[in-house]
């Protein structure tokens, strides 16, 4: 099969296409033919070494984490899937391996993709969307009214948090550049702050959740602008970040934490019956062919994407 793997870490130059074999699935895995997947920063950092002490120098290393596809077998354990069943997840990007055409994937990770998404939007939601559900919902218990602050509100995980936030009838505020003030405010948001003229935390507003989508911030600087029993979460473990999350777990009052996101089927599921209510819609900027990606990487590095960059394997149809 066709596959994107990395002999060594380095450049895009290290990105090959090339023929691997094909994976086999054990008793409670899925075979799935991929039609769409999507490029997250970690793939790229992956990629450029910077978490090779997880990711290891076990070479020919295939990257890509989020997919959606079909399913063409079913392991001899798995009883909720059957071949033809249309699927959407995401898998441990450290093992990588959507960036090909096939892929096994535990059963217990999976969903049926939302039926009025194609491939390719469906692909754009599971690590992004997984990310804003799971932090504003299991973290910061978000409730109807809270006052909700999206920092990165244009961004793959921006987008779908902002959506999600409104959907839980949350009051929004979304921080993004003036360029994308208009796309912001078609997705629903209360408020928009342009971050090139206002600094949300130097203001007097202050909020029930703060949700770092970029992690730009941190819990010091944002904490004079959360109510008494606000919190803070942010996407990225900073050096800033880990040492607040410790010590607010044990003490009262606002709290900075830390998310990372589970391939959960029932969180996919939800976000599945959000999107087919019309609640949440997939935001893409780009969508490349998997032969293209080293284009969609630097592009992803150059850090502007308005939401998701999706990748499409080359037979496929991009509105199938």
């Amino acid at each position: 099969m066709k596959a994107i793997t990395i002999n060594r870490y380095g450049s895009i130059d290290v990105l090959e296409y090339s023929e691997i074999q094909e994976p086999k699935i054990t008793p409670n895995q899925l075979l799935v033919k991929i039609h769409a997947t999507s490029v997250n920063p970690v793939d790229w950092k992956i990629r450029q070494g910077q978490l090779q002490l997880l990711s290891g120098f076990n070479f020919p290393i295939v990257l890509g984490c989020d997919l959606s596809g079909v399913v063409l077998e079913v392991g001899e354990k798995v009883e909720n899937f059957e071949p033809g069943d249309e699927i959407y997840t995401f898998v441990n990007p450290l093992s990588g391996g959507a960036y090909a055409e096939y892929i096994a994937v535990p059963a217990n990770t999976a969903a049926l993709k939302p039926k009025n998404m194609n491939y390719c939007q469906a692909a754009a939601v599971p690590v992004a969307g997984l990310t804003a559900f799971q932090a504003l919902l299991d973290l910061g218990q978000i409730r109807p009214g809270k006052k909700v602050l999206i920092n990165g509100a244009s961004g793959g995980v921006g987008t779908f948090a902002v959506q999600i936030a409104k959907a839980m009838k949350a009051e929004v505020i979304g921080v993004c550049s003036s360029k994308n003030i208009t796309l912001i405010e078609s997705l629903g948001v209360n408020r928009v702050i342009d971050y090139n003229h206002v600094d949300f935390t130097k203001e007097s507003e202050q909020y029930d959740i703060i949700f770092d989508a970029v992690g730009k911030e941190s819990f010091l600087t944002s904490e004079n602008v959360l109510k008494s029993e606000g919190v803070y979460i942010s996407t990225l473990p900073t050096v800033e970040n880990l040492p607040s999350t410790f010590f607010t777990l044990f003490m009262p009052g606002k709290k900075s934490k830390l998310i990372l996101a589970q391939p959960n089927p029932h969180d996919l599921i939800s976000l599945r019956e959000l999107i087919e209510d019309g609640l949440v819609k997939s935001v893409i900027d780009r969508t490349y062919k998997l032969a293209e990606i080293a284009e969609a990487h630097a592009y992803s590095e150059m850090g502007h994407a308005v939401g998701k960059i999706v990748i499409t394997n080359e037979e496929i149809s991009l509105v199938e």
